[in-house]
C-alpha cells in the first residue's frame, strides 16, 4: 500500500470521527472491492491519527465460496498488518431471507464490535448503492422517508456504523485497488436478476443516456433528505411534551394524538415502530394506517413487532410479546443492557408467568402488556428478579437505544 492514497480519492472520502476520541474502529469487509478500497483507505486514517483498526467479515453461510473469501480478505489483512476475524451465521428458514440476512449482519458486527471495544465500525456502502437504494424504494412507492439519501453514520444495536465512501464511485474504489495491486471478490449474485438491487443496478445503467445517472439521484436523494429534516423537526415539534417514555414503552393521551396532522400521526406511528423495534425498515404506510384505524376506535393492534392498545384514554405502544419469545442473554431484544451476578442465571422475556410471580407489577401503575416483553432474570422457571423494579438492587437494565425524541430528529 502507497503511503498516501491518490489525493483525489482522499479528498472525497467522507472522513469519520475526524473530531472524535475514536480509538479502535472496525472495518466490515466482504471482499468486495467497495470494502476491500475502504480498508486500504480506512488503514491511512487510522495510521495518520494514532487509532487502532481492524476488521470482520461475516459469512451468511449462503455461498459455499463465501469461506474461502473470508480467507482472502484474512490474508490481505495479515499481510497489512490489520487484525482480522470471521463471523458465521445460519439463517433458521423463519421471516424474509435478505431481511433476516442485513439484520443478522448488524447484529452480529455490533456484539463483536462492542465486546473488542470498538468505538465504530465502517461499512463500503457507494454512491451507487446510494442511488440503486433510491430506485428501489421508488418502486416501493416511498415518500421522502425511504427515498432521502443514507445516513453517513447512524447507530444500531448499540454500535455506530459509519460510511465514508458514500460520496465515492465504485468505479473511483475500483481503479484505486487495481493502483494498489489489490484484488476483490466478484459476488456471483451481483448478476442474479432476482434480488431488486441487480435489477435497480441495471435499471440504472438503462437510464443513463437520459441523464439519470448515480451522482443526480444522490443529489436527489440529499435534497429530499435536507426537506425530510425539516419536516422531521416539524413533527418533534408538534408531539413536544405529548409522548411519555417508559420503561421502553411509549405512550401518548389519545385526545392530541387525534389533534395532529394525518402526517404526524403517521410520522409518528412509524417512528414507534422502528425505536421499539430496532428493524431497519418499517411497515409502509397502508399497514400504518390499520394500525392508527384500530387505536382509534380503541382496539388492540400489533404491527412490526409492536403492540399498541387504548388504556385509560392514552395510547400505547410496546413491543410485542411474540417479538421476543426465544431470546436470550444480554442485550436482550438487542434494546436492554442487564447488569449483575448473571453467573448460571439467565435472561429472558418476563411473560405471563413472570408476571404471576412477580405480583408488585400492578403498584407500579404502567399497564400490563408493557411487563410482558421486558426482560427478567430467571434461574430455570423460578424469577430471580425483574432488573426494571429491583428492590435489592442487584440488577439493572439500561435502554441501549438513544430517546423516543432524539430518534424522531434522526429518523
Amino acid at each position: 500500500m502507497s503511503e498516501t492514497p491518490d489525493a483525489f480519492l482522499y479528498n472525497i472520502v467522507s472522513w469519520p470521527f475526524v473530531n472524535t476520541k475514536a480509538e479502535k474502529i472496525a472495518v466490515a469487509v466482504s471482499g468486495g472491492s467497495d470494502s476491500m478500497a475502504l480498508l486500504l483507505l480506512m488503514q491511512h486514517w487510522a495510521q495518520e491519527r494514532g487509532a487502532e483498526l481492524c476488521a470482520v467479515t461475516l459469512d451468511h453461510g449462503l455461498r459455499p465460496e463465501a469461506a474461502e473469501e473470508a480467507v482472502m480478505v484474512g490474508r490481505v489483512c495479515a499481510e497489512r498488518g490489520i487484525s482480522h476475524e470471521t463471523l458465521s451465521w445460519q439463517w433458521d428458514k423463519r421471516g424474509n431471507l435478505q431481511a433476516a440476512a442485513r439484520e443478522a449482519r448488524y447484529r452480529l458486527i455490533a456484539d463483536w464490535a462492542l465486546a473488542k471495544g470498538v468505538d465504530a465500525v465502517c461499512l463500503g456502502h457507494t454512491r451507487d448503492d446510494q442511488a440503486e437504494t433510491f430506485l428501489m424504494r421508488l418502486a416501493r412507492k416511498s415518500g421522502s422517508d425511504g427515498l432521502k439519501s443514507m445516513p453517513e453514520q447512524f447507530d444500531r444495536f448499540g454500535m455506530r456504523f459509519a460510511r465514508p465512501v458514500l460520496g465515492v464511485h465504485r468505479a473511483d474504489l475500483q481503479a484505486f485497488l487495481a493502483r494498489e495491486d489489490v484484488g476483490w471478490v466478484d459476488d456471483p449474485s451481483n448478476a442474479d436478476e432476482t434480488y431488486d438491487r441487480v435489477r435497480a443496478r441495471k435499471a440504472l445503467a438503462a437510464l443513463r443516456p437520459l441523464g439519470i445517472d448515480a451522482e443526480g439521484l444522490a443529489t436527489v436523494a440529499h435534497n429530499l433528505a435536507m426537506e425530510n429534516a425539516l419536516v422531521r423537526q416539524a413533527v418533534r415539534d408538534a408531539l413536544a411534551g405529548k409522548v411519555t417514555e417508559q420503561h421502553g414503552a411509549l405512550s401518548i393521551a389519545l385526545r392530541d394524538f387525534r389533534l395532529q396532522w394525518p402526517e404526524t400521526r403517521r410520522r409518528f406511528l412509524q417512528a414507534a415502530i422502528g425505536w421499539l423495534s430496532g428493524a431497519d425498515y418499517v411497515p409502509r404506510a397502508l399497514a400504518v394506517s390499520h394500525l392508527e384505524f384500530a387505536l382509534s376506535g380503541k382496539r388492540a393492534h400489533t404491527l412490526g413487532g409492536v403492540i399498541g392498545w387504548v388504556a385509560k384514554d392514552r395510547i400505547w405502544l410496546a413491543r410485542e410479546p411474540r417479538a421476543v419469545e426465544g431470546l436470550r442473554g444480554t442485550p436482550f431484544d438487542a434494546r436492554w443492557k442487564i447488569e449483575g451476578p448473571l453467573e448460571g442465571l439467565e435472561i429472558r422475556a418476563l411473560g405471563e408467568e413472570g408476571l404471576k410471580q412477580w405480583p408488585e407489577w400492578r403498584a407500579i401503575g404502567l399497564p400490563r402488556r408493557v411487563w410482558l416483553s421486558l426482560p427478567g432474570v430467571w434461574n430455570g422457571a423460578e424469577l430471580v428478579a425483574t432488573p426494571h423494579d429491583d428492590a435489592e438492587n442487584r440488577y439493572k437494565a439500561s435502554l441501549m437505544t438513544t430517546s423516543f425524541d432524539n430518534w424522531l430528529a434522526r429518523h
